[in-house]
């Protein structure tokens, strides 16, 4: 396994800061201003990357009422699956403008293709990268497709079992894929966070030889700085401007100042994550002197015993360390050592 993967020439993996996308997903609410807003959001935040999905209702789905095709419960309750992508989904016309908006701001941008024909959109574009969602971890056909690309891919996991899982790696890999990225992912809508099973992230990693992150549908961000100490180096939130916007996906997505805070926090527990250290830091050095040590709290005559009365253990540390305290008591002293003084072993008998 590489110890890294690159993206538009950032470095991913677990010795570079956490990599973080802000999927833009349905949040656009049929409003290509409304998705180049929440794009300037994410770069103010900063955020790495920009995700968009690459799919239309015809591409995804088809116009039935039976009852398999119909949503019952759950934040979609009531709709069909072809009513709900006809709303959620992103023009195929934006795309291009929505790349160029990218550029302009200096954010990285790529998306979930979910059929031949995005994947065709999107090499046109150029995309950078590529995400296979959850749903579609199956789909091997569209896998084996996306990795002929030789882009980098990422890939969740949300509903797949360990079989699934190594056959959508096996299909990437044979298939060209050689910087790959396998995020764990719970996929409920929002997802209980006592669901993650976060330690499933650093197993990942180790079952199947590859780099792993979290895409993470809670709706706050404790979930995602943990996962870090796990090893995640790559996490994915959806992102919108209002969570109560009533987009499809708004109600579980991060707002601008959350994303800012997770952009913060998942640096901050990367960087104290650091290595194994026994050593004194430097942000230690200057408390040294403050540890306890040996003093001489009276005032104490030459050839007298050293007692318990006459020698403590306190603060500062210039003293002789405590662990020498059971030596020198009823040791004499050389000399009048005087009230104050940090006692050494120069001034014992």
């Amino acid at each position: 396994m590489k110890s890294y993967i690159t993206i538009d020439g950032r470095k991913i993996g677990p010795d570079y800061p956490p990599y973080i996308i802000a999927e833009l997903s349905a949040n656009h609410n049929g409003d290509i201003n409304r998705a180049f807003r929440i794009m300037e959001e994410a770069k103010k935040a900063g955020a790495d990357a920009i995700k968009l999905q690459t799919y239309t209702h015809e591409t995804i789905t088809m116009d039935c009422d039976s009852d398999e095709f119909q949503i019952k419960g759950g934040l979609w309750d009531g709709q069909t699956l072809y009513e709900l992508y006809k709303g959620a989904h992103m023009p195929w016309a934006w795309h291009k403008p929505l790349f160029e908006k990218a550029k302009e701001l200096d954010i990285t941008i790529f998306s979930s293709p979910f059929d031949f024909t995005a994947v065709d959109l999107l090499e046109d574009l150029d995309a950078p990268a590529y995400k296979i969602a959850s749903f579609e971890v199956i789909d091997l056909p569209l896998i084996k497709r996306v990795a002929q690309t030789g882009k980098p891919m990422i890939i969740s996991t949300g509903m797949a079992n360990k079989v699934e899982i190594e056959e959508a790696i096996t299909t990437a890999r044979e298939n060209g894929c050689e910087e790959l990225v396998v995020l764990h992912c719970v996929s409920g809508y929002p997802a209980p966070a006592d669901q993650y099973n976060l330690r499933t992230i650093a197993d990942i990693a180790t079952r199947f030889n590859v780099l792993s992150g979290l895409s993470d549908h809670t709706i706050e961000n404790a979930t995602a700085v943990a996962s870090v100490a796990l090893g995640a180096c790559l996490i994915e939130k959806h992102v919108t401007l209002d969570r109560s916007g009533g987009g499809a996906d708004d109600s579980f997505s991060l707002e601008p100042k959350e994303l800012a805070e997770l952009c913060t926090d998942t640096k901050v527990a990367w960087q104290a994550m650091g290595k194994v250290n026994y050593e004194r830091t430097e942000a230690e050095q200057g408390n040294v002197k403050f540890r306890r040590s040996l003093y001489v709290v009276k005032d104490i005559a030459a050839g007298e015993t050293l007692t318990a009365e006459n020698v403590k253990s306190i603060r500062p540390g210039f003293g002789l360390a405590p662990k020498h305290y059971d030596v020198i008591l009823g040791k004499k002293a050389k000399c009048l050592i005087p009230r104050g003084t940090a006692l050494t072993f120069d001034v014992i008998k």
